[in-house]
C-alpha cells in the first residue's frame, strides 16, 4: 500500500505490473459519502490495459480498454488528483449492470488520509507491491 497517491507513486506501480492478473487499485476517500470512489487498472494477456473507474455506486461503473500506458498513467493522475475531464481521451462503456449494490466495500482497505486518495492494492509485481511513499 502506498499512503499518498503521488505521479512517482502511481507511475512506478503502473510500470510495474505484469500480463495476467497484475492490477492496481486508485481509492478516493470521500468522508461520510456513501459508495465507493476508485479507479483500477489490469493488465491483460497480449498488452492492453483494462481501465476502470467507479463514481460511488456500481451504477456507475465504467470500463474502457487501451494499449498505451501513457495514457493510463495520464488518466489515474486525473482521477487521483480529480482533474476535469480526465476521462475524455476515452470512450467508456457503463458496466454498472454486472454488480450488485451488495458488493459495497467488497475487499476493499479504505485508509482515511488527508491526501484524499490512496492505492490500495497492486499484484503481480515484487517491486510494485514493495513501493511505498
Amino acid at each position: 500500500m502506498v499512503k499518498r497517491a503521488t505521479k512517482p507513486a502511481i507511475g512506478t506501480m503502473l510500470a510495474n505490473l505484469r500480463q495476467g492478473n497484475a492490477h492496481m487499485v486508485v481509492e478516493r476517500v470521500e468522508g461520510e459519502r456513501p459508495g465507493d470512489w476508485y479507479i483500477q487498472v489490469l493488465l491483460r494477456e497480449n498488452n492492453p490495459y483494462q481501465l476502470e473507474y467507479r463514481d460511488g455506486m456500481a451504477e456507475q461503473h465504467f470500463q474502457t480498454m487501451t494499449v498505451s500506458q501513457e495514457k493510463v498513467l495520464t488518466a489515474l493522475l486525473g482521477w487521483a488528483a480529480a482533474k476535469p475531464g480526465w476521462q475524455d481521451a476515452f470512450m467508456w462503456n457503463n458496466i454498472g449492470e454486472q454488480f450488485s449494490s451488495s458488493d459495497h466495500g467488497a475487499n476493499r482497505a479504505v485508509v482515511p488520509l488527508r491526501d484524499k486518495c490512496v492505492v490500495v492494492g497492486a499484484r503481480g509485481s515484487t517491486k510494485a507491491a514493495s513501493a511505498s511513499g
